[in-house]
């Protein structure tokens, strides 16, 4: 087994709500890179389940049981969150043809703002593959069982969130 490098990579994403796909590639992204920071963004067009804050908790609550993982907020572009916080790759997850393109196009733009800065695309695990946080909140919202899609931290928060007729917030 090789020793990871010592790059700081930068995992960005809304995370709304963090799933075990998103926790797998925080751990296999330390397995390459040593140290990573998750960065959690704001998404104007997104109907957000979670506030940023509630968010945040979820990840630093996670990232617990993740050496070498941080975990903060991001405000404006990814790349200067990257030059802020000395992180020279960006990890994205792809599990489909359409995330391919997409992330490459942002790769690209990426390294045309901070040519210093690479971005890696991982493939999820095929145990993970079909989970979306979209599908988690709708699951959730219906009262559906969604410990096998998200870790125990999470389970709880959605349970709490739902529970008695709880409607969700909407707000990021």
């Amino acid at each position: 087994m090789s020793r990871p490098s010592t790059s700081h990579a930068l995992f960005p994403g809304t995370f709304d709500p963090p799933t075990l796909g998103h926790v797998d590639l925080v751990r296999r992204a330390l397995a390459q890179f040593g140290r990573v920071t998750v960065a959690l963004a704001r998404h104007p067009d997104k109907n957000a389940l979670c506030t940023l804050d509630e968010r945040l908790e979820l990840w630093r609550r996670i990232a617990a049981g993740l050496p070498g993982t941080a975990v903060v907020p991001l405000a404006g572009l990814v790349v200067d969150g990257c030059r802020e916080l000395g992180c020279n790759v960006i990890v994205r997850g792809v599990r489909s043809g359409t995330d391919f393109d997409y992330e490459v196009q942002m790769a690209q733009m990426n390294r045309a703002m901070h040519a210093g800065i690479d971005t890696v695309l991982l493939p999820p695990d095929p145990a993970f593959a079909h989970i979306s946080s979209t599908l988690v909140r709708q699951i959730a919202a219906l009262r559906g069982d969604v410990r096998p899609f998200v870790p125990r931290e999470v389970q709880e928060f959605l349970a709490a969130r739902f529970a008695a007729g709880a409607a969700p917030r909407g707000a990021s």
